[in-house]
């Protein structure tokens, strides 16, 4: 029989379940010293702001905001540095501007990023010409090079991730808020983009559009010099709250509401692998308040859906939970429509996204990892249809992307072949889509947003 719930939650209770996807450390103490030292470092989000979150999120809930998540699919201590975190930064603005101006909706933006350096793995270990290793489980657990060194998990890593995740929030805050959100920077993005781009002609008039805009705008006194809304923005940050040591230290107590917040990143989320209803993940995560999500993949049947909404989400408060999509779109549309049903008959309140990633992942004949563009538009396609037909609510989207121009995923206006992956591939676990691509994708996902409103 599987372990009950502890009757009190703590920020250490889920240590009396089952963890999954933990990685084996050889040092207790030393788990402990990290932890212990983590625990006492200020926390990397305030509760505020996850709060202010919860409140966007529960407009997405209504129909009335669009959720766009999206980043690398584990950042790198390596390749930690300004240029990538700006140029993720600026397109994930970019597909927000087109969001919301061709789609005519909010947009509430949400990076997986200054903390998505931990990863689940199929299998504890891997084999390469006969040596076995630990799998590279991220670098806040261990090293990708394929050696016992590197391999062997060191809780030290936890505090590099803390300090790169500081520094990459500083970063993001100071984008956020110092110019570079500006909606006539952002324009001029989108113009540099659309100059080689196959469909250009297509997108440059919503290009011109935007300019006409601004410019009405200009002329009725509405700029960028006193109109804070169109020179800055607000985004939060996300990962998935794997390492349960990491996210237990990070969580504190709000000196305004006395509640609990993992205040290690403002959304959390609990992947396909450790979602159990009687396991330590959910424990953790149901104890804190800020916004949270769940993978929701193409085995989750209706009532154990129900169960775990009301295990997570247990007042029905629109906001709290996200329900994130990854069935592959071979499946979504026989598996989601039931789902959906059962969701709307109970009257439960949450965000449906789609990640439309995760289900469409090949091995192309070369050996690399890819996803197929028109399979991952086609998963979002058919979760816009579903929620439509359903009566429900199509609320957002989840992306594993880069602001760089990486080869990694197959299609697109550029037609990316199974033989130019090899051009720039530079993932260090899942493919991403480029910033050509999700730009694509945004313009589409726009037309699908409009024709859901006049409807």
């Amino acid at each position: 029989m599987p372990n009950p719930a502890p009757e009190i939650w703590t920020p250490a209770s889920w240590r009396e379940l089952e963890a999954r996807q933990q990685p084996s450390y050889t040092s207790p103490e030393h788990v402990e010293q990290v932890r212990s030292e983590l625990s006492g470092y200020p926390p990397l989000v305030f509760a505020q702001e996850a709060r202010d979150l919860r409140r966007q999120l529960a407009q997405v809930a209504e129909g009335k905001a669009f959720l766009l998540q999206g980043g690398d699919c584990a950042e790198s201590f390596s390749d930690f540095n300004a240029n990538r975190i700006r140029d993720t930064f600026k397109v994930l603005l970019q597909m927000a501007v087109v969001l919301t101006f061709a789609g005519n909706m909010p947009v509430v933006k949400v990076a997986r990023m200054a903390g998505q350096y931990a990863k689940p793995r199929s299998s504890d270990t891997e084999v390469v010409d006969g040596l076995e290793l630990p799998s590279y489980r991220g670098d806040i657990i261990n090293g990708i090079d394929f050696t016992e060194a590197a391999r062997r998990p060191d809780p030290g890593r936890m505090l590099t991730a803390y300090n790169q995740s500081a520094a990459t929030l500083n970063l993001l805050r100071a984008f956020a808020q110092g110019g570079l959100a500006d909606l006539h920077q952002v324009h001029g993005w989108n113009l540099s983009y659309l100059e080689n781009n196959p469909q250009r002609e297509k997108y440059a008039q919503l290009a011109e559009r935007l300019q006409e805009a601004l410019e009405f705008m200009a002329v009725c006194g509405v700029n960028s010099e006193n109109t804070p809304a169109i020179r800055e923005t607000v985004l939060y940050t996300s990962h998935e709250a794997l390492l349960l040591d990491y996210e237990q230290a990070l969580t504190r107590t709000d000196s305004q509401t006395g509640k609990w917040y993992d205040c290690s990143a403002h959304m959390l989320w609990i992947g396909e692998r450790t979602r159990q209803l009687d396991g330590a993940h959910v424990e953790f995560l149901s104890g804190v308040w800020n916004p949270i999500g769940v993978k929701v993949g193409p085995g989750m049947q209706p009532d154990e859906l129900l169960r775990l909404i009301d295990r997570l989400n247990p007042a029905n408060e629109a906001g709290r939970l996200t329900l994130i999509t990854r069935m592959g779109a071979e499946t979504l549309g026989d598996k989601l429509p039931a789902l959906v049903q059962a969701v709307q008959r109970e009257g439960r309140k949450v965000v449906w996204s789609a990640d439309p990633m995760h289900g469409n992942t090949v091995k192309a004949s070369s050996g690399y990892k890819t996803r197929d563009f028109d399979k991952i538009l086609r998963e979002i396609r058919d979760f816009f249809a579903v929620h439509r037909a359903e009566g429900s609510h199509p609320g957002g989207i989840h992306l594993e992307m880069t602001g760089q121009h990486v080869t990694e995923c197959t299609g697109g206006a550029w037609k990316i072949s199974e033989e130019d992956l090899a051009t720039c591939y530079e993932t260090q676990c899942d493919p991403r889509l480029n910033a050509d691509q999700v730009l694509e994708l945004a313009f589409q996902v726009s037309d699908w947003l409009r024709r859901g409103r006049a409807c």
